[in-house]
């Protein structure tokens, strides 16, 4: 079976789309058009590359986690270290490693730039907080005056994982335009189900993939600063999406249960690993149980004729 899939943001969660891809690989699903945010937009691009469930958790295995705080002198200093980091470069940490990790992994593939990839094949979701918008890798390229063979995947992906004041933005200098300061996708769409859509009947599934995490409940207390802030920013991660969390994108969908695991979780012991690599593979599993095509979309043409 043919198939498009698109990944949600979730920081080190995205371990368990491995377990589920792996479900998904089991029962012979080809992907054709792969997109992602953050997380998942790793996981999109080393599937578009041509990786398998198999490789993937392998390599997230290896990966060292604890580098993805890339500090300097400044993060060693208490307290005041980190105020002037968030002074000066607006994040506490740069996130270089997830770059460089890319290129090396991806490299073994043959992929460097979008144009290394067949056309269409992946969308990676960022947000350009310069100018207000959604960014869609490489389809915005050229309001840029950027083409596919202008930007590394790698450099798409650490744009679309910037998680905002955890890391620092991404300064973009692209060709004959000014500057523009690009934080994570999650911002703007942290699960783009409705990248691949389209108004014509679909000739094979868009599957998403997507954690199931507890969603804010109004009326809650905000004790301190901290408090708002961290509400003020998981809103801004839900609200956009819940508008396109219908029926019919919860029929396409799997909802992977992840726990007390949290985005920035980076130092997962090895039982927290086996948990959200089982938990994507019995979702998936259990999803793919009750999955009929046809059903969904005669539940498509109905919701468009309301």
């Amino acid at each position: 079976m043919k198939a498009d899939a698109v990944f949600e943001g979730g920081g080190v969660r995205g371990l368990a789309f491995t377990g589920a891809i792996l479900a998904m690989e089991d029962e012979q699903v080809e992907w054709e058009r792969l997109a992602g945010t953050s997380a998942g937009a790793v996981i999109a691009a080393l599937l578009a590359s041509g990786y398998r469930s198999a490789e993937i958790l392998e390599l997230l295995k290896e990966m060292d986690f604890s580098k993805f705080r890339g500090k300097s002198f400044l993060n060693y200093i208490p307290i005041v270290g980190s105020l002037f980091e968030l002074m000066i470069h607006l994040g506490l940490y740069n996130n270089k490693y997830l770059e460089e990790w890319m290129d090396s992994i991806l490299a073994a593939k043959g992929i460097r730039t979008f144009a290394d990839l067949p056309e269409d094949k992946l969308k990676i979701i960022a947000s350009d907080v310069s100018n207000g918008e959604i960014l869609i890798m490489p389809d915005d390229l050229s309001k840029y005056r950027m083409t596919p063979g202008d930007l590394k995947v790698s450099t798409a992906v650490m744009m679309s994982a910037s998680l905002p004041f955890f890391f620092r933005p991404v300064i973009w200098k692209s060709k004959g335009r000014y500057k523009s300061y690009i934080l994570d996708g999650g911002l703007l769409s942290n699960f783009p189900i409705w990248i691949f859509d389209s108004k014509e009947e679909p000739r094979f599934p868009t599957f998403g993939f997507r954690f199931v995490k507890d969603e804010i409940k109004m009326g809650a207390v905000i004790p301190t600063p901290v408090h708002l802030f961290k509400n003020i920013f998981k809103t801004m991660l839900q609200a956009h999406d819940l508008r396109h969390l219908t029926e019919e994108t919860k029929e396409r969908t799997i909802q992977i249960p992840t726990g007390g695991i949290s985005a920035t979780d980076f130092e997962l012991s090895e039982e927290e690993m086996n948990f959200l690599y089982e938990s994507g593979y019995s979702s998936a599993k259990a999803f793919l149980e009750g999955w009929d095509f046809e059903k969904y979309k005669e539940m498509r043409k109905k919701n468009k004729k309301l």
